[in-house]
């Protein structure tokens, strides 16, 4: 400001200094009308000068370019240094907001929940990609769509259209079909002015968790209050009868037959809890992968001989690749043992008089070691292979009890194989037998013991 009014001052004091020396100063009155007239020149061309400078800084401000800024001095100078000053300070704050902003719907878009903004015409704003796929939603086509018009679903249609949200929903995921279900939990919050928030979370696992849950506390009590009557029973009738000493002998044989069945009941939900709540095993224990077939063998021909004493005897073959005959397995030896002994086993339960069953130990071209068990047995139905590994599931319930089976057995081998790195799967055609295969990756398994 000091210099705006220092260099007007000089300006009219130069203008009338050469007004009085060019008009001259015949009299008083000419001497001041020279003066002034120059003064007044001068003021005028400084005025015409101020407003040149600010018609610049006016365009420049116009143009919005902080890098094309007027070079200028006095007030207008000042004027353009501030405001380039506070403009650099807004872009940089703008900037940083931004940022944020894409940070924010970054962290969004990573989250395992889906997330979509409604406008207040329940448009998409937008969403990000894990609740575009549960809902079945294209984030570039959909924007801007009524949700309504792509999730037609008639539980949310009903969710939606209520006035104000209410208790969230579960519906059913784009990929839902038969035999994979896919559910997914939906909640709507209102913001802003008349704004609303999806928020979806695919709940499938944990309703499916739920029901197993369920159907394993119906399943144990299932099975242990069978055998639980039937040993009340018995020992009602040994408390109130009088029974000669070969009917006390054949009740308690029975309660005996009955007690050995809850007790292997035990047993295996004491391994399946065994098995779940601890660590993988490592790889300083091994077991011989020929000595894994003798054991496994000889309890088949067992067994075998016990359920077919007086019909046709089973065929079984075990074999094994010359590459594997001083191959060990690297892992927890009892319950390697153990899965390929329950696969064995079950053939042999539930293959008929006269089948064959054949046990086959062989490495696969990748390196992983396969232990196929084949039976002749009567096959099983296609609907019932993906379920086979569920704890008590049973394809014919009561010929498993009969058999002594627990409903177990599968799900152990399944956490034992996960447990070594390994799975387990089953091919099986009903009417022709079935195929119950371990697969053991390479780290598990050497040719020579240590």
């Amino acid at each position: 400001m000091f210099w705006r009014f220092f260099s007007l001052l000089f300006l009219l004091s130069f203008g009338a200094a050469l007004g009085y020396f060019w008009g001259g100063a015949k009299t008083v009155l000419t001497a001041w009308a020279s003066l002034l007239s120059g003064a007044l020149l001068a003021g005028l061309l400084w005025w015409l000068l101020d407003a040149l400078r600010g018609l610049r800084v006016v365009s420049w401000l116009r143009q919005g370019d902080l890098d094309r800024a007027p070079q200028t001095i006095g007030l207008w100078g000042e004027v353009v240094d501030r405001t380039r000053r506070l403009l650099r300070e807004r872009e940089r704050a703008l900037l940083a907001s931004e940022q944020r902003l894409k940070d924010f719907l970054l962290a969004i878009q990573a989250s395992p929940n889906g997330v979509m903004l409604l406008d207040d015409q329940t448009q998409i704003e937008w969403c990000n990609q894990t609740a575009a796929a549960q809902l079945g939603i294209n984030t570039e086509r959909d924007l801007m769509q009524r949700i309504g018009n792509l999730v037609r679903d008639p539980v949310f249609m009903a969710y939606m259209s209520t006035p104000e949200p209410g208790e969230p929903v579960v519906i059913a995921g784009r990929d839902d079909r038969e035999g994979h279900p896919v559910r997914i939990f939906v909640q709507r919050h209102r913001y802003g002015e008349g704004k609303q928030l999806l928020i979806t979370r695919d709940v499938t696992a944990l309703e499916q968790a739920e029901a197993m849950r369920r159907d394993f506390v119906a399943n144990v009590s299932h099975e242990i209050r069978t055998p639980l009557t039937v040993l009340s029973g018995f020992v009602e009738t040994l408390q109130t009868l009088p029974l000669s000493a070969h009917e006390q002998q054949r009740y308690l044989a029975l309660m005996a037959t009955q007690a050995h069945r809850m007790q292997s009941l035990v047993e295996d939900l004491l391994t399946l809890s065994r098995l779940e709540g601890s660590p993988n095993p490592g790889y300083q224990s091994n077991l011989s992968v020929s000595q894994l077939l003798r054991f496994c063998q000889q309890e088949a021909q067992a067994l075998s001989s016990l359920l077919d004493a007086h019909g046709m005897p089973q065929s079984l073959t075990f074999s094994a690749d010359p590459s594997l005959s001083d191959a060990v397995l690297l892992g927890e030896p009892r319950e390697l043992q153990s899965a390929l002994s329950n696969l064995v086993s079950n053939a042999v339960r539930y293959t008929p008089a006269g089948g064959h069953i054949d046990v086959k130990a062989q490495v696969l071209p990748d390196g992983s070691l396969r232990f196929a068990v084949q039976d002749t047995g009567p096959g099983i139905a296609a609907e019932h292979v993906p379920r086979l590994t569920e704890r008590f599931y049973r394809v014919d319930r009561s010929r498993s009890r009969e058999s002594g089976g627990t409903g177990l057995g599968l799900a152990i081998v399944k956490h034992v194989m996960q447990r070594h790195g390994g799975h387990l799967s089953i091919q099986s055609v009903q009417g022709q037998g079935s195929c119950f295969t371990l697969t053991l990756p390479p780290v598990r398994w050497r040719q020579h013991a240590a």
